[in-house]
């Protein structure tokens, strides 16, 4: 799809008129990036459930393992129980153990160290996808954003396909999830149009689903 100069300028007005509530929601995350592990492991958590659930039901999917005091301690059958609102929950439930076990216990990986080492947000992406099972590039974009590590990553999740595609970011909106060379692909073609009409990428991200859903959220 095409885009005429007129959409773009509407796009930087949507983005005036959202730009404080954007901004204050990326100071937020940076602020959960500085956490310890049981402020860190709840946002890589809501990632994991992320994929074809709604962002709302994830969070309290999350909530309810915290109230619950499974996030932590509680077996796959447990946490499957208490994330109903959310589909695929007992290979979610699976990931999260196995997430938790990746980062608790006799040498296991410090979760913390990895991530205020210094460490590139790409190369980072890299190491979580990897190594997180259940984490995608769009995944671990999403829970590296949301820790305030990532502003630079594209989360391809279908709102924001759809606006490249129809601000001309791209020919076609992807019948599947786009992973692997096609994602970084898209992702440059993201970041060049970001530059291109000076919205941060970070904030682009917050403005696209904000206009798809009607709220800043996470």
């Amino acid at each position: 799809m095409l885009t005429e100069m007129s959409d773009i300028e509407e796009l930087r007005s949507a983005h005036k008129e959202r730009k404080n509530v954007i901004e204050k929601r990326l100071r937020e995350f940076e602020k959960v990036g500085k956490g310890k592990f049981k402020v860190l492991f709840p946002e890589l958590v809501y990632c994991l459930l992320t994929p074809q659930s709604r962002a709302r039901n994830c969070d309290a999917a999350v909530n309810e393992l915290q109230k619950k005091g499974l996030l932590f301690n509680g077996d796959v059958e447990e946490i499957a129980e208490a994330i109903s609102g959310v589909r695929f929950r007992i290979t979610k439930a699976q990931r999260i153990v196995g997430a938790r076990d990746l980062f608790v216990g006799q040498g296991a990986y410090d979760l913390e160290m990895i991530l205020q080492k210094g460490t590139k947000p790409r190369v980072l992406r890299e190491w979580f996808v990897t190594n997180v099972k259940g984490l995608g590039y769009k995944e671990a974009s999403h829970f590296l954003r949301n820790i305030g590590v990532g502003f630079d990553l594209a989360i391809l999740d279908r709102h924001i396909l759809k606006n490249l595609w129809e601000y001309g970011v791209m020919k076609e909106v992807p019948k599947n999830q786009p992973t692997g060379k096609k994602y970084l692909t898209i992702e440059k073609k993201m970041r060049k149009f970001s530059k291109g009409i000076g919205i941060e990428m970070g904030a682009l991200d917050l403005l696209f689903w904000s206009m798809e859903t009607g709220e800043v959220f996470k």
